[in-house]
């Protein structure tokens, strides 16, 4: 089951609790109002005895009930509203109570009216079902945090797992070309080939070395961030359809300065650039574009390729999912990480529309004396 899944379990859960609890609290505050109503009614009616009370068993009988009465607001008044006694009440409060009123009949000519608040019990009740709320998004909160923090630890350990695993398989024929090359190389001196094998049989190697390495922290280096890219076209130019246009004069002539891991960006460009092709399926343009502000650089990468759905967009960065026939789902993903968690970067798709292209967009850091 997916965490997003679980997650709205558990919302459903903790908005279920919260209707139960109000619909509970709401229906016992009712119930204990009408029980507040009610003596209140009970202690109208004893304050007009105690008036008219003639013998002290009678006093001391309506005494009793009027004394009971320790936790309802309760507040008599004369005809014209003014205060005239209060109990329970805090003092100063010189404002008749909220219910009521109950009329008292005094005398012939002479009437007084009761009116009370709620009492601290009932009060403090209807505050139950937002005490709840706030604990239980609290507790969301909580193991929402927890889930994230396990599945990212979880997802590290998988990288470094499956990084140093993939190192391991390619050192094997990685050594058995070197032997190769270097039989062909004595052979063949002559050979135009040979060089280029060396070349890529050296690029294997440093691809070996990035995955040894993913999972301790790489080492940033203050450099010149156009000769690393450039390398990296002139490299991806020979190794795809001359009906590819790869396309980096925006980058002609010019020097920006940034921390980078020169073998992971290379690795990052790459990644992008062999996806631009799969999706122009071998025949395009992919242009280059640097734009900046005083803090950030960023390196656009276009395509003229069939685009992305909204659908595709969404996910186009989780581990795992591939629109290929072939694909693992780890390029962009892995990319992702290096850009991000490594150089402190961005990584995101700038924008896609389907049958026009794409814009994958890289963000670095510039020095802060720049």
């Amino acid at each position: 089951m997916s965490n997003r899944r679980i997650g709205t379990i558990i919302l459903m859960i903790a908005m279920l609790i919260v209707a139960v609890s109000v619909l509970f609290t709401n229906n016992l505050a009712k119930q204990l109002q009408l029980e507040e109503q009610r003596n209140m009614a009970v202690w109208a009616e004893a304050t007009r005895q105690l008036v008219l009370a003639e013998d002290d068993a009678d006093i001391d009988f309506v005494s009793s009930i009027i004394e009971g009465n320790t936790t309802i607001p309760v507040y008599i008044c004369d005809e014209q509203g003014n205060v005239l006694a209060s109990r329970n009440v805090t003092k100063g409060n010189h404002k008749a109570g909220k219910h009521g009123p109950i009329e008292i009949q005094i005398s012939k000519d002479v009437k007084q009216y009761i009116f009370w608040d709620d009492s601290q019990l009932l009060t403090r009740l209807r505050y139950v079902p937002y005490v709840q709320f706030a604990l239980i998004f609290v507790f969301i909160v909580v193991i929402v945090f927890t889930m994230i923090t396990v599945q990212r630890s979880e997802q590290n350990r998988l990288w470094v797992g499956l990084s140093k695993e993939t190192a391991h398989q390619l050192g094997t024929p990685i050594s058995s070309l070197n032997g190769w090359q270097q039989l062909l190389a004595e052979e063949y001196p002559a050979d135009a080939y040979v060089p280029q094998m060396r070349k890529d049989i050296d690029r294997l190697q440093m691809i070996a070395n990035r995955f040894q390495k993913i999972g301790s922290e790489p080492e940033l280096k203050q450099m010149d961030v156009i000769p690393v890219i450039e390398e990296t076209v002139a490299y991806m130019r020979t190794r795809v359809s001359n009906k590819v246009l790869l396309d980096d004069s925006a980058l002609s002539g010019i020097s920006r300065v940034v921390a980078v891991n020169a073998p992971l960006l290379q690795w990052v460009v790459e990644n992008l650039l062999k996806n631009a092709v799969d999706a122009m399926a071998g025949e395009g343009t992919i242009r280059f574009q640097l734009h900046e502000n005083d803090h950030e650089l960023m390196l656009d990468i276009s395509d003229t390729g069939k685009g992305i759905d909204g659908h595709t967009q969404r996910r186009i960065f989780e581990a795992g999912f591939t629109t290929k026939d072939r694909g693992w789902g780890l390029g962009l993903p892995l990319a992702k990480r290096i850009i991000e968690q490594y150089h402190g970067g961005k990584l995101l798709l700038k924008e896609s529309q389907l049958g026009i292209g794409s814009t994958f967009r890289i963000v670095l850091k510039k020095p802060e004396h720049s």
